[in-house]
């Protein structure tokens, strides 16, 4: 199924012991045929499609959106080009991804905005004036303008000083059909 479709998802548990047998069952038989139970529940008086897959001892189900609520991508990807990318900025990006490539941790990662508007609440809470608090938020990072020379930045972010990694040479590009010379 294409991640698309998926919406949000809830964990799914038996509510008794007459429930769970069948629960269980439900749950192996979808784990053993690799396979995910689709259908439609009702939700606060609007109709939901849904996935059900196994998850752990539990089954986890995914609200998921209709087709008609799903935009086609080409129309936002038409303008971009057919080139084919540099062989050599290819094999360096590539390296660069393979060089940060770690197992998935959400815990690695911060709402940093959420943590912000937190800490402003209780800024403002401990100062019982009821005025507004208006924080500086400082001088925007630089970020060192737009980067020009992508193969240089790709090297620093390789750590490849200036060696590009060992690429097969790229067969002998042909010239267009209008400017081939006819025999």
């Amino acid at each position: 199924m294409d991640p698309l479709y998926f919406e949000k998802p809830y964990y799914v548990a038996p509510k008794d012991e007459l429930a769970e047998e069948a629960f269980v069952v439900l749950r192996e038989a979808l784990r053993q045929s690799k396979k995910v139970a689709l259908g439609q529940l009702s939700v606060r008086g609007s109709e939901k499609l849904v996935a059900l897959k196994p998850c752990g001892k539990g089954l986890l189900l995914e609200t998921l959106r209709y087709a008609d609520e799903v935009r086609a991508g080409r129309s936002f990807f038409a303008d971009i080009d057919d080139a084919k990318p540099d062989p050599e900025l290819l094999d360096l990006a590539t390296a660069l991804i393979d060089k940060r490539t770690a197992p998935f941790d959400a815990g690695e990662f911060e709402n940093r905005y959420v943590d912000a508007l937190k800490a402003l609440i209780a800024k403002k809470a401990k100062s019982k004036t009821g005025k507004a608090i208006i924080e500086d938020a400082g001088e925007p990072e630089s970020r060192g303008g737009n980067v020009v020379d992508l193969m240089a930045a790709l090297k620093k972010s390789v750590g490849s000083e200036g060696k590009a990694p060992a690429r097969k040479k790229a067969p002998a590009k042909k010239a267009p059909a209008s400017k081939r010379k006819s025999a």
